[in-house]
């Protein structure tokens, strides 16, 4: 369809076209798919303003060009059939503007993903608020240990396949599905491009106000993905979110499942016999009602017995049997920045985790605690994304630190789709978690906090560092802080 926006397709047969350039390449969803594509067989090239590792190198090694900076000129080289013009990109752009007015046929990626894999799959979809990129990634390696042969993409490097994309041959293609916006010229969810026949909702809570107004509005666009799934499709959904499964119920022409990580609650499926220890969790799989067997879940906190039993539901109604589904999450390694350890210098534990919403940092913070309860749990929090940098969630980031003994907060910069006085007020918040008898602290600056770290941190010590970004390298210079510590004192 050709208007303002140039010639825009919505869908396109998988054989008419062989050169695919994408725009924005080396973002981790692009970059990722531009991978996918060239498995596939396509011809593929890319650009971006700045091309950093790792994504530099794995553009390298998959044999891919990465133009940088947006020019015109990228698109003479490349002479695609077809450009991918990413979320990020906005309509100014140098080589967007370019596209539109040389008419070259393009797509958003989540319309792309749809056209040139999805419809001729299996399609398994994963939203919801939290625990998307752990449950899509738990539910490729069930499908791939049972031997399905799935393709995936997913938001995250996954251990046990080092990457986040998998070209398979089997039927099942399981993807991450994002409520966020899918292109300058479409502002639907991603997800409503996913055609969806099972999909797994995890949770429904407030997120991206950046592009949402409020709870309604964001609800409204889940409403929207679940009226995709067909009379013969599933819908598994997370009963501790009585919204989500009001709106599943009403909405979903197909099968709609339950599933909750508590015992004995009103579920299709829920846990009995349920522990945790420093080699994740142990619990019986209730089954409307049936103990179906016991699964060992190499991964902590409640949160991630959610994520599995939606994972055990899905692959159910996907024909799996138990022990297929069992052995699969047993053999999970996990997924990089999801409760990842990151070393233990001078007997100081350091985990990596992308938590960022209330929600999440609760859970995460609880799941950290019920794995080494003997440990000091020091949470570090980066409040980066731009609803966490809000205060709208003020008071649920007041409640969610209980488990630590300490809590170190950076203040986030200014940014400009925060607007002036609905910043979160990380002085309060602060004062709200001593109160609590926790200690806590904020810094502006990022060294100030490894300081601290390097400083103060004992031996025996978890280090739960907590962020959606880079956190300004944190990780890496407080690792090497502690270790040149440790060589210091011996």
């Amino acid at each position: 369809m050709a208007d303002d926006n140039g010639n825009v397709l919505d869908t396109l047969e998988p054989g008419s076209v062989r050169r695919i350039h994408l725009v924005g390449v080396a973002g981790t969803g692009m970059g990722s798919f531009a991978g996918m594509l060239k498995a596939a067989g396509y011809d593929v090239t890319g650009s971006d303003e700045n091309v950093y590792p790792p994504m530099s190198d794995m553009l390298r090694t998959w044999g891919i060009p990465a133009s940088t900076p947006y020019r015109p000129e990228n698109l003479d080289a490349a002479k695609p059939d077809l450009v991918i013009i990413g979320n990020v990109i906005r309509r100014v752009n140098p080589e967007a503007t370019a596209v539109r007015e040389r008419g070259l046929k393009q797509m958003s990626f989540p319309a792309a993903l749809g056209s040139l894999f999805l419809d001729r799959a299996h399609s398994v979809v994963v939203a919801g608020t939290h625990g998307k990129t752990t449950t899509s990634s738990l539910m490729a390696h069930v499908l791939v240990a049972a031997g399905k042969d799935p393709s995936f993409l997913v938001g995250g490097v996954t251990q046990n396949y080092a990457g986040n994309y998998r070209v398979g041959k089997g039927a099942h293609f399981v993807v991450e599905g994002d409520e966020y916006d899918t292109a300058y010229w479409d502002k639907g969810s991603k997800f409503l491009h996913y055609r969806p026949r099972t999909a797994i909702l995890t949770s429904v809570e407030f997120d991206h106000a950046d592009i949402f107004r409020d709870l309604p509005h964001y609800e409204a666009t889940f409403e929207k993905f679940v009226r995709l799934i067909p009379q013969d499709g599933q819908l598994v959904v997370c009963a501790a979110y009585p919204n989500a499964v009001k709106l599943a119920r009403e909405g979903c022409p197909g099968r709609v499942v339950t599933y909750v990580a508590k015992e004995g609650a009103d579920a299709d499926y829920t846990p009995r016999n349920l522990s945790f220890g420093p080699d994740g969790a142990r619990f019986d799989v209730v089954a409307r009602g049936e103990v179906q067997g016991t699964v060992q879940l190499p991964m902590g906190g409640a949160h991630n017995v959610e994520n599995a039993l939606a994972v055990i539901a899905a692959a159910q109604g996907l024909g799996l049997t138990f022990d297929e589904v069992a052995q699969g999450l047993a053999t999970f390694s996990g997924v990089k920045r999801r409760q990842e350890i990151r070393g233990e210098p001078d007997g100081v534990m350091v985990i990596d985790d992308f938590a960022h919403h209330p929600t999440a940092v609760r859970e995460t913070i609880a799941a950290i605690h019920h794995r080494y309860p003997e440990r000091r749990l020091w949470a570090i929090f980066e409040p980066r994304s731009n609803t966490s940098r809000r205060n709208i969630h003020q008071e649920d980031y007041a409640h969610a630190f209980t488990g630590a003994a300490r809590a170190s907060l950076k203040v986030p910069e200014r940014h400009d789709k925060v607007p002036v006085g609905e910043e979160l007020d990380v002085r309060k918040l602060v004062t709200d978690l001593q109160a609590q008898g926790i200690d806590a602290e904020g810094a502006t600056d990022v060294q100030v906090l490894v300081d601290l770290a390097a400083r103060e941190a004992r031996p025996g010590d978890v280090l739960l560092v907590m962020s959606n970004g880079a956190f300004g390298g944190f990780i890496d210079k407080v690792l090497a802080a502690l270790a040149a510590r440790a060589q210091k004192g011996a």
